[in-house]
């Protein structure tokens, strides 16, 4: 493929190495990490089948998955939701375009229920196809077949690793069903959450819950053992190989032998200690990512007027982590990168092109045929409830007057009033841009980073 990164290859014993590491010699390292005897293989599990979830999971299957006695992966989805007519054509001319796709099919004797599916005489199952290789929010990317439980208990009772693939207003619901599974459990699991997203409380005072926090306090696992793994990562082009870097974010014990674990010749992950910044930045650009898109579509893909957004956007990210992290981490190499390919591609920029060009409409709700949860929409209602709130009043930079924070967030105050109430038309996040009297970006990065803005009761923290 062209732009893609291979350096995988196969030793005289069999055995396989990326870039000179014996994949075995790594798999058994982070083993010997956890304990784990000779005989009792690591244990992971994926729940959430959305596109980046399940691509997750098919990249460790393919990397370590030929090691059966050590190496075990599943992955968890709901059972029932079906696929509808529309898809299965798609699905089915998307099948018989990839002669590798279609002979693994026949050989596994599922070809004909395609077939069916295609002239309406069966209904596929999104649990169903997943097994086979295909998520429902990415069928035009076929994956290797993995795994499906659509039991919880049985998906996690004894996973060594959870991989949180689910959005993060499903994560809280399902991570409290699954702490019921381990009470009896000797050793802490590991969980990585990919969630991008967060929830609002205004009690005691207001703050926000991030997901790794919403699964600490579901499930009681130390802080320690869960982390967030964040990047510039578009799902379908990481598994084509496409290369990419992902930073895992955490406590030091796990963090640095996780980015040794899960790092490949194309897809190069990093570790860092700052988890709050990486995961209020994972939302907040799914926030402006919906903003971007409208954006493109109105101008017709003008990029002096994206690049106009780019510029006020990244300002009230900047503005809003100096509010959230008292040194939070710079708006720049992977997390602008991150922020980059979001507002560029992505399902959240694709919302909002869509609903710009009237192809789709807000009472479709926020889960969409195709590409799954828009993760954006509730992240807006979730930061401007929290930033709207009186008292966590700044003083305005020219009115000299306390103000709540999100008077000096524009993009994000329109995108509330098209998104959540309703009450503007998508044609006004450009008057959202063309307001002359908006400072420059560069004066709202200055006030935050000049003034002590920092409170730390936005994340529950004493």
């Amino acid at each position: 493929m062209v732009g893609s990164i291979e350096a995988k290859s196969l030793q005289s014993n069999g055995s396989v190495q990326h870039n000179g590491l014996n994949l075995e010699e790594k798999l058994d390292d982070f083993r010997r990490l956890l304990g784990k005897s000779d005989k009792d293989p690591l244990r992971i599990v994926s729940v959430g089948a959305g596109a980046w979830g399940s691509v997750f999971a098919a990249l460790l299957q393919e990397s370590y998955g030929s090691f059966r006695d050590k190496f075990q992966i599943r992955i968890w989805r709901r059972a029932g939701r079906a696929v509808d007519r529309e898809t299965a054509e798609h699905l089915f001319e998307v099948i018989n375009s990839r002669e590798d796709i279609l002979r693994r099919l026949i050989r596994r004797c599922a070809y004909l229920k395609y077939v069916e599916a295609r002239l309406g005489d069966r209904t596929l199952y999104a649990d169903e196809i997943l097994k086979d290789g295909f998520c429902l929010n990415m069928v035009d990317t076929p994956i290797c077949p993995l795994k499906v439980v659509t039991n919880l208990q049985e998906a996690v009772w004894d996973a060594d690793i959870v991989v949180n693939g689910l959005p993060s207003t499903e994560t809280r619901e399902v991570f409290e069903e699954i702490s019921k599974y381990w009470k009896e459990r000797i050793t802490v699991p590991i969980i990585i959450s990919l969630s991008k997203g967060i929830e609002t409380a205004l009690e005691p005072v207001p703050h926000i819950i991030t997901p790794t926090k919403m699964i600490h306090q579901a499930t009681g696992v130390p802080i320690e053992n869960v982390l967030y793994l964040g990047g510039p990562n578009i799902a379908a082009e990481i598994y084509n190989k496409e290369y990419a870097n992902a930073r895992i974010c955490g406590a030091e014990k796990w963090r640095k032998p996780l980015a040794k674990f899960l790092r490949q010749p194309h897809f190069i992950v990093w570790d860092n200690s700052d988890l709050v910044t990486h995961e209020v930045m994972g939302g907040l650009k799914n926030v402006y990512a919906i903003g971007a898109g409208m954006v493109a579509a109105l101008t017709n893909e003008s990029a002096t007027s994206k690049s106009v957004y780019f510029a006020h956007c990244t300002s009230e990210m900047i503005f809003i982590t100096h509010l959230l992290a008292e040194e939070p981490e710079k708006l720049a190499g992977p997390l602008l990168a991150d922020t980059y390919v979001t507002l560029l591609k992505g399902r959240n920029a694709w919302y909002g092109q869509m609903l710009a060009k009237g192809e789709i409409n807000r009472d479709m709700g926020d889960s969409i045929s195709g590409k799954g949860m828009i993760q954006g929409v509730s992240a807006v209602g979730a930061f401007y409830q929290l930033l709207s709130q009186s008292s966590l009043s700044i003083l305005h930079s020219e009115e000299k007057k306390p103000v709540a924070p999100v008077e000096s967030c524009p993009i994000l105050k329109t995108l509330y009033k098209i998104l959540i109430t309703r009450e503007q038309s998508t044609q006004a996040i450009l008057q959202a841009l063309r307001d002359e009297t908006l400072n420059d970006p560069r004066d709202r990065i200055e006030i935050a980073q000049s003034h002590a803005f920092y409170r730390p009761s936005l994340l529950d923290q004493p």
